[in-house]
């Protein structure tokens, strides 16, 4: 065999092993020793299901105590967590192909900065975007909503379209939109479990929104979910 044709064919096992693969590699972001790792999750949990489905409610209004890391840790696993050695997650997704990104909007947690991060659900561990309280941006973005600049952190649902449509064509999009529905309600529950509050804000202008995470170009944004603790103002 030619030396290009060998060339060739080891390049084409490596481009089906990481498409066939089951874990999402996204490109290093600028700042990638900037980590924080995060607290080990709690796995078996003392709040039944059914609990927490039927207390799960849309809460709009936060009192101004904070998060702790931990709390933001166990957030974070709900919603894309691996569960498995070969990177299976806590939410469903088509052909394990994982598209979805999940930035945090850190405004007032114990024992972190304030800041942007993007989670790595491998690592379990947060790397920081950029530092700063943006939750004014991000309550701009989203049309001025005021209660996003008052909850303590904001989880930002995005995803990157061509890791699912690569393998499913255009029907991937709306595996896209099932996954991200998922993994929402994953934090959902989650918050109902730890006595904190969240809901999903749809309402927002993606490229500010982009422009204000500094979302990578592929990546489009589809929901945030501030979660603090309820206060008694109106849900």
């Amino acid at each position: 065999m030619c030396g290009i044709c060998r060339y060739l064919r080891i390049a084409a096992i490596i481009l089906v092993a990481v498409f066939s693969s089951n874990v999402a590699f996204p490109a290093p972001r600028p700042g990638s020793d900037d980590r924080v790792m995060l607290p080990m999750p709690n796995k078996d949990g003392a709040v039944p299901l059914e609990r927490t489905l039927r207390l799960r409610r849309s809460v709009r209004a936060f009192d101004k105590r904070a998060l702790t890391l931990r709390e933001l840790s166990q957030l974070l696993w709900a919603a894309q967590g691996v569960t498995d050695p070969p990177g299976y997650r806590t939410a469903p997704s088509a052909g394990a192909l994982y598209p979805l990104s999940i930035y945090v909007v850190v405004g007032n947690v114990a024992s972190l900065s304030s800041g942007i991060y993007v989670y790595e659900p491998s690592q379990h561990r947060l790397q920081r975007v950029r530092g700063g309280d943006a939750r004014p941006d991000l309550s701009t973005a989203a049309l001025g909503q005021d209660w996003i600049r008052q909850a303590p952190v904001s989880l930002v649902i995005a995803a990157t379209y061509h890791r699912t449509t690569t393998k499913y064509g255009d029907r991937g999009r709306r595996y896209v939109h099932m996954e991200v529905g998922h993994a929402a309600q994953n934090v959902y529950l989650q918050a109902t479990a730890l006595g904190l509050g969240t809901t999903v804000v749809g309402a927002f202008r993606d490229e500010q929104l982009k422009s204000v995470l500094s979302m990578r170009k592929a990546e489009e944004p589809f929901c945030i979910l501030p979660v603090g603790r309820p206060s008694d103002g109106p849900s």
